[in-house]
């Protein structure tokens, strides 16, 4: 995908452009599948969904499906009606494996993410007297940094001497993946875990998983990732890949609510294996969990590490959203994702070349490969003020200090022409004429 044709393009002939690639576009009826944000009766340009994604219409419905149920079966609703809820992960299984590339009993919605990476850590990270040490990035998501610490305290260690962190170079954004592997290579003797983000909240960056997993797996090291900005964002093959385990939350890209259930991946082949875990009734065999017995029985698979009863009314809002990304294809949204981010890339590109200067970095990789459909904008003293007229514009992307803009034009919901909106009101913030 090329669009560098567009950089020099009269602003009007580029808006032809952005409205003809609106009309070709085949997802586009999937916007209107969501509320967006409005300001005076105008929808907002929103490009937050790295932070929150926009409510599926179809979330109201099933929530009132499920209070119905409740209204009309009471406890029995466990197990009455059309759909029962004791089994209700189930029905989202299938869905959420083909969006990681799984196995749909190696996959359960549950929990919360932080709570969810505990659980995996119990039950993956064994140290030894010599491998005791964790390899992750630096600066990943603070509640990462804190799970990680917490735990690795309450297992008897000093996170300055147990965690290995590997920083991008001097003067760089991001990690580079030579570094981060000859990180594994040079640490393999002392590691139990290689821990961190398949796509960093900050930068955009997307890690090449598959690379990690093989080269930390063939010296017996465990591999486990953190897909809360890639889950919905980006194509992946756990599975096949081989990673152990990873966890996400679905508020993001995966559009299920402020708060929405998490999930887990846990890969078939430790489906068997006595691991240790910390368990809860509801990761009980389902067939036995009501004969109340001692002795704990996991269910087969991810729904093993369950914990609590389910919340149905979060689970059913996940459920609408999954059926979205069921209808859409996670390869079709992954298509349009790269050309609705390419064309910020032009449109970002083309400010810094009218500006003869580069007013905007860009901290996001370049390629495509190693991105999802954020870029983070980097702005030297007037990032907040810039970021502040883009609000004021009814543009909603993120803030992130010191000095980043996040925007995410999400492949769902989100349109050519609006990134087109967006690249003229960069123009007027710094006064370019058209």
């Amino acid at each position: 995908m090329n669009l560098q044709h567009l950089l020099l393009l009269p602003s009007q002939e580029l808006c032809t452009w952005a409205l003809e690639k609106d009309q070709q576009d085949p997802l586009r009826r999937f916007r209107d599948r969501f509320y967006l944000p409005q300001r005076s009766g105008e929808p907002l340009i929103y490009l937050c969904g790295n932070s929150l994604g926009l409510q599926p219409k179809a979330a109201r419905k099933a929530i009132d499906q499920e209070l119905t149920t409740w209204q009309t079966h009471g406890v029995e609703g466990w197990f009455e009606g059309e759909e029962s809820w004791l089994s209700y992960h189930r029905y989202c299984q299938q869905s959420l494996a083909k969006i990681v590339g799984a196995l749909p009993e190696e996959v359960c919605p549950m929990n919360h993410l932080t709570v969810n990476l505990h659980l995996m850590w119990a039950s993956f990270y064994q140290p030894t007297a010599q491998r005791y040490k964790v390899l992750t990035v630096s600066g990943d998501f603070p509640s990462d940094q804190y799970a990680i610490e917490t735990h690795l305290k309450f297992r008897g260690y000093d996170p300055a001497d147990a965690l290995i962190e590997v920083a991008p170079r001097e003067g760089e954004f991001t990690v580079r993946s030579e570094d981060l592997l000859q990180a594994i290579e040079q640490h393999a003797h002392e590691l139990a875990l290689v821990c961190t983000s398949g796509l960093h909240y900050y930068t955009g960056q997307v890690y090449d998983m598959k690379s990690i997993t093989t080269l930390a797996q063939k010296h017996g090291i465990l591999v486990g990732f953190d897909l809360a900005h890639a889950a919905g964002n980006i194509p992946m093959q756990l599975h096949d890949w081989g990673v152990d385990f990873a966890v996400w939350c679905s508020y993001k890209y995966l559009n299920s609510g402020p708060g929405g259930v998490s999930g887990v991946f846990v890969h078939e082949k430790h489906h068997n294996a006595s691991l240790p875990r910390l368990a809860g009734w509801w990761g009980y065999e389902e067939a036995r969990r009501f004969e109340m017995t001692k002795g704990f029985v996991p269910m087969q698979g991810a729904a093993g590490w369950q914990l609590s009863t389910p919340n149905i009314m979060a689970l059913a809002v996940h459920r609408a959203s999954l059926a979205i990304f069921e209808e859409a294809g996670i390869e079709n949204l992954r298509r349009k994702s790269e050309e609705l981010t390419g064309f910020l890339e032009i449109v970002i590109q083309r400010i810094n070349h009218r500006a003869g200067i580069e007013k905007i970095k860009l901290m996001t990789p370049i390629s495509p490969s190693q991105r999802g459909c954020q870029l983070s904008l980097l702005v030297d003293r007037e990032g907040k003020a810039l970021f502040d007229a883009l609000t004021a514009k009814g543009i909603i992307g993120d803030w992130r200090e010191p000095n980043c803009i996040r925007l995410t034009p999400v492949p769902l919901y989100n349109t050519f022409e609006e990134i087109w909106k967006v690249g003229q009101a960069l123009e007027n913030y710094w006064q370019f004429s058209s």
